[in-house]
């Protein structure tokens, strides 16, 4: 009887897997609405409605530079129905924050990247450096005297830094924010010298030249007008440099196998829609195509993008509580 009871279990829970989604998913997103994460949150949440089936409902769960967000699909329950985009944070917040209530990426299942998006290191409209060469030199004049500023804690404009200043081996004063819009504002109005900012953020600004750019953190220069003439800073003389904000797709450890499968398949079905590549061109990112899209080659590269910048984080002694 118990092995009939046995095989009766089994084969519910096979059914079950089978109709995975039978009800809409929620796409946990750890930062606010209307910034770059939500933006291509929402994007792939109305890519991934047609090869699931079902509805995706986008949460905003802000603070604590993502990790409360993160740390809201750790705890959620392993059924596939509550997942979570993050970006690059996901590998830096285990150096950043001393207390961080789950573990990366052990805590999660990862079911493949998403994209890639590279930054732009921008300058204020006064700043009397035209280029990359002329603007090292100026740091290495001023030091500790130059502010670059950033977004908060772990955002991307302050891990680029972190790793501008430590490819410069040098230490400039870092100004946070709330958010990027009161650090471009400040930028702009000359408050503060430079930022590292996301092409997205940072093109609109250089094309109405309210601010000086100075280098793309790819390794690829980029293709958009305002940007055509902008090198990279590994074309500059800072040999390999190459930081770029990427964002993964990941669920609660403990997914079973048979749920895991069919969500990275709808990711790379997602990933392959016009549409969505079309709107992501439009943002200035990359839609990954490569290795990263298989879940064990993204839990492999957030491992390796986790020992990078801890080394960098650890040597700028910049952390949070």
């Amino acid at each position: 009887m118990r092995f009939i009871a046995g095989l009766v279990c089994a084969s519910a829970a096979s059914l079950a897997f089978a109709e995975f989604p039978d009800k809409p998913i929620t796409l946990v997103v750890p930062f606010a609405a209307g910034g770059p994460t939500d933006k291509i949150a929402r994007d792939l949440a109305e890519a991934l409605r047609k090869p699931l089936g079902q509805t995706i409902i986008v949460d905003n769960a802000i603070g604590a530079g993502g990790t409360i967000g993160s740390a809201k699909v750790a705890r959620s329950a392993p059924d596939g129905y509550t997942l979570l985009v993050n970006h690059i944070g996901m590998a830096t917040a285990p150096a950043l924050y001393r207390k961080l209530s789950y573990k990366v990426p052990d805590d999660f299942e990862t079911l493949g990247l998403i994209n890639e998006a590279p930054s732009v290191v921008i300058g204020k409209p006064t700043l009397a450096a035209n280029n990359f060469a002329e603007l090292r030199q100026w740091i290495a004049a001023n030091g500790r005297k130059v502010n670059i500023a950033n977004a908060g804690l772990g955002s991307a404009s302050h891990l680029c830094g972190l790793m501008l200043q430590s490819a410069l081996k040098t230490t400039m004063t870092s100004v946070p924010y709330k958010g990027t819009a009161p650090a471009m504002t400040d930028l702009i109005g000359g408050q503060v010298d430079l930022m590292c900012e996301q092409a997205v953020n940072a093109v609109p600004q250089i094309e109405g030249k309210k601010v000086k750019s100075y280098g793309i953190t790819s390794l690829q220069r980029l293709s958009l007008p305002a940007l055509k003439d902008t090198s990279t800073l590994s074309e500059s003389g800072l040999k390999d440099f190459n930081v770029q904000v990427w964002h993964g797709l990941y669920a609660p450890k403990g997914t079973p196998a048979p749920v895991l499968a069919k969500l990275n398949s709808a990711l790379l079905a997602a990933l392959k829609d016009p549409e969505l590549i079309k709107r992501e061109e439009a943002l200035g990112l990359t839609v990954v195509t490569d290795e990263r899209l298989d879940p064990v080659n993204h839990r492999k590269f957030v491992e390796a993008e986790k020992n990078r910048w801890a080394k960098v984080i650890k040597e700028a002694g910049e952390y949070a509580d």
